[in-house]
């Protein structure tokens, strides 16, 4: 997972854009009346965001006394996320908030949509929160689903509030079979509690990114190996590690948990690999 700066606007102003253009005079009033309410939740969110308590955050099925679970998601899905919403700019900016496009949840495919960090299904209050959506590519959002977290290990990782830090924590491992494959692994940083640690894992096994990662590996390996075996022919002994360790290197400049960094530098760690073990059955 990657880290995000965290959205300026805030969740009154986001909630009163999305309500600007309601034209049932009834359904306005009762949605304004609610603003005090949402603001309170978005500020409980952040609270417990803070402290990685977010499973403390009771459910809820009504948001202030007269405002339903559905008429919050229309808010969101006809106010907000809708083309030409009134809301449509606080999607859009915080869609582009991820560097380069990329999905922050799982460091590779493309974001298409905003996550609800907690499930607005469950969380109502929390429906257009800025603090509460997260840039995301498809399979990731629905990989989520609209799990509750009942433990503090079950809370999912939030680009907002977690940073793993800059010791390698994403690692793989060769395996020495033709064609040659990798396994991925999260090795444990010394920053982390039992609890993040829990949740690193958990969010690795629940995206599935050891076979994701396993996957764009292989589609690497198919494009570099025939550059692998003209310079092995060129030099035997030090041509392939010396062409790894150099992309590993650049590829930790880049992103030291990228899967390219992890890759290169378990091929390039390899003996096996390195002495021709990259090259197909033939």
């Amino acid at each position: 997972m990657w880290s995000l700066e965290r959205p300026t606007l805030s969740a009154r102003s986001a909630f009163t854009a999305c309500i600007s253009r309601v034209r049932n005079a009834g359904l306005a009033a009762r949605l304004a009346n609610a603003a005090p309410a949402i603001v309170a939740a978005s500020a409980q969110f952040d609270r417990a965001a803070r402290r990685h308590r977010l499973h403390e955050i009771a459910t809820h099925d009504e948001v202030a006394p007269d405002i339903t679970v559905g008429e919050m998601e229309k808010v969101y899905t006809q106010r907000m996320a809708k083309s030409r919403a009134p809301g449509r700019d606080i999607y859009d900016e915080i869609f582009a908030s991820a560097p380069s496009g990329r999905c922050p949840l799982c460091m590779q495919r493309f974001v298409a949509t905003l996550d609800h960090h907690l499930p607005k299904a469950h969380y109502p209050a929390l429906a257009v929160a800025p603090l509460n959506l997260i840039p995301a590519c498809s399979d990731c959002n629905k990989a989520k689903l609209d799990a509750v977290p009942a433990t503090a290990e079950d809370v999912p990782l939030h680009p907002y509030y977690d940073d793993l830090g800059d010791e390698v924590w994403l690692t793989a491992i060769v395996v020495e079979c033709r064609p040659s494959a990798l396994r991925f692994e999260i090795a444990r940083s010394g920053a982390w509690d039992d609890t993040l640690f829990a949740r690193v894992k958990r969010h690795f096994r629940s995206l599935g990114l050891a076979a994701l990662f396993a996957s764009e590996a292989a589609e690497e390996l198919l494009h570099i190996r025939h550059q692998l075996e003209i310079l092995r022919n060129a030099d035997p002994e030090d041509g392939v590690r010396d062409e790894l360790e150099r992309r590993a290197a650049s590829c930790a400049v880049a992103r030291i948990n990228g899967w390219r960094s992890a890759a290169y530098s378990a091929w390039s760690g390899s003996d096996w690999f390195c002495d021709g073990g990259f090259l197909p059955d033939r």
